[in-house]
């Protein structure tokens, strides 16, 4: 596994470190208001795929190590660069929602995109 997924990574940090319930609560609206759309879809997707009873612990894994990863603002394209700061929050995130597909259900998908309308409008 990647560091991006939250595996051991021998010159970088675990992600999933760095992601919890209440630190994603806490700051999800205001980073998904500036990465946009296409990035707050993804990542809604896999923050409501947790609750899953039925989710096994390798694609918890994985969720925890993208969503750790999107929360991190000192990844490998910090945050606050305009344009290309959430490029590489996107690529991880996408490729954790492929990662995890098969587990993914539509109720997770849609209430994805109401959280989103919500805070996005």
């Amino acid at each position: 596994m990647s560091e991006a997924t939250g595996g051991p990574h021998p010159h970088g940090p675990s992600y999933s470190e760095h992601y919890s319930e209440g630190g994603f609560r806490k700051r999800a609206k205001t980073y998904l208001r500036r990465a946009g759309r296409e990035v707050g879809e993804k990542v809604l997707c896999l923050y409501y795929t947790l609750e899953e009873p039925q989710l096994p612990a390798w694609a918890r894994s994985v969720i925890y190590g993208a969503l750790g990863y999107f929360l991190t603002p000192w990844d490998a394209a910090p945050d606050f660069i305009p344009g290309a700061g959430y490029a590489d929050d996107l690529g991880v995130v996408t490729a954790a929602l492929a990662t995890v597909a098969a587990h993914v259900t539509p109720h997770a998908r849609q209430r994805a995109r109401a959280q989103l309308d919500r805070w996005l409008g």
